[in-house]
């Protein structure tokens, strides 16, 4: 969706930040001992609190309010029994609606003790994004983006997944365009002010294959690797973005 009234904005800014709470009580709490559902929990109360709900449920039938992959597991990972352990890197992805608009968010945490690995991937993950900014604003084209996420991903010696990035958002969790974490030759989606999308760097340390789990949902690295994923809902600008999940 794009942009076209002040009301709007502050509905997506509203629904933002109840995510970006959402994710800051949850990330506190990962810890050795702790249960990927019961952190899932901790963000569907939040949700409850404020009025908002799970988007991915409502829209695609997942069977959980927040997505939590944990190392080798790349996104879509179901929350469950999953007993957190020491040094795991645990990707939090949430996508939430309120009053009829969606936005999403995602984090990568390292659980002490951090190994020095996942420190450096989420690490890349986050400054990808930062350096993608740079490039999110009207005028440019979706595969600039990308281009900016493989750069740093690359500079950083490691993987981009070619399949999965950022996309449109807003009155759905999954909007046109399609935006690139690489320089898709065929990404030439315009940036137009206005224009609410999200930019999340999702990365490997030492692949760029992924493969679907039985369970239907869980992607996870091809080789077991670690991966990264950070992610924000931002609105394009003639300058720079506005961030609709920063905390």
């Amino acid at each position: 969706m794009s942009i076209t009234t002040t009301d709007q904005l502050e509905k997506l800014r509203a629904c933002g930040q109840i995510v970006a709470k959402a994710l800051r009580a949850m990330a506190a709490q990962v810890r050795p001992g702790i249960t990927t559902r019961e952190l899932s929990d901790i963000g569907s109360r939040i949700l409850a609190k404020h009025g908002a709900r799970s988007s991915p449920p409502m829209v695609y039938g997942f069977p959980g309010d927040v997505c939590i992959s944990v190392n080798d597991e790349v996104v879509h990972g179901i929350p469950g029994d999953r007993i957190i352990q020491p040094g795991d890197l645990v990707k939090l992805d949430l996508t939430a609606e309120k009053d009829g608009y969606h936005t999403d968010s995602a984090v990568s945490i390292q659980v002490q003790p951090v190994q020095q690995k996942s420190g450096e991937l989420a690490h890349c993950a986050e400054r990808a994004f930062r350096q993608a900014l740079s490039a999110a604003h009207a005028g440019n084209r979706t595969k600039d983006i990308g281009r900016a996420v493989e750069r740093e991903v690359r500079r950083r010696g490691f993987h981009v997944i070619p399949e999965l990035g950022g996309h449109g958002v807003g009155r759905t969790i999954h909007e046109e365009p399609r935006v690139p974490n690489f320089a898709e030759p065929g990404a030439h989606a315009l940036l137009t002010e206005g224009l609410v999308i999200t930019i999340e760097p999702i990365i490997a340390a030492t692949t760029s294959h992924v493969s679907l789990d039985n369970d239907g949902w869980t992607v996870r690295t091809s080789d077991g690797s670690l991966s990264a994923h950070y992610e924000h809902t931002i609105v394009i600008t003639k300058r720079e973005p506005l961030l609709l999940t920063a905390a």
